[in-house]
């Protein structure tokens, strides 16, 4: 009877902080990988064609995600703006690869296209296509990838992350 007692209790203690546990607001994910997406760009940047002077000639599908996007660099008194769509690298992640593309406009993040996500068929994908409205916003309003994890959509959170930080890297921003 005391074991039981002594459980319960151990148990009702142990709900009870986890309850209160109050996680950090300010956690992202910029840091994460970073080495590797430095990487992946070096390793992308002898592959990728050359920029054209047009972003609106620039392929707007994904049917060539590897490919990088035309982009144009306009110089005005005294700093460089850059306008254009620049494709990430396609990072892999536990459950598929995960590839973006950035659309700026005066060096300002303006749009991001989802390429590739993980397209298993599963319960998974109904997390991505949730999570993936919401690190679209977190991103333009960042104006970064210093973006904060969706809870669910780990993985592709950090391989969006990665992958839109390849891109504005591209671009120079």
């Amino acid at each position: 009877m005391r074991k039981v007692l002594l459980a319960l209790t151990l148990t009702a203690v142990g709900l009870a902080l986890l309850l209160s546990f109050k996680s950090r607001s300010g956690g992202s994910i910029s840091a994460l990988g970073s080495s590797t997406v430095q990487n992946n760009t070096a390793a992308q940047s002898g592959t990728d064609s050359a920029p054209s002077a047009d972003p609106s000639t620039a392929p707007s599908s994904p049917a060539s995600p590897k490919s990088s996007s035309g982009s144009s660099k306009t110089s005005s008194s005294s700093k460089k703006t850059v306008s254009g769509t620049f494709t990430g690298s396609e990072v892999d992640t536990r459950y598929g690869p995960v590839q973006v593309q950035a659309v700026l406009s005066d060096s300002k993040l303006t749009n991001v296209n989802v390429l590739e996500v993980p397209d298993n068929g599963s319960y998974e994908d109904q997390i991505v296509s949730i999570a993936l409205p919401e690190l679209k916003s977190e991103a333009l309003s960042a104006q970064s990838s210093n973006i904060d994890i969706v809870s669910g959509a780990t993985f592709t959170s950090e391989g969006y992350a990665q992958s839109l930080q390849a891109a504005l890297d591209k671009a120079g921003v």
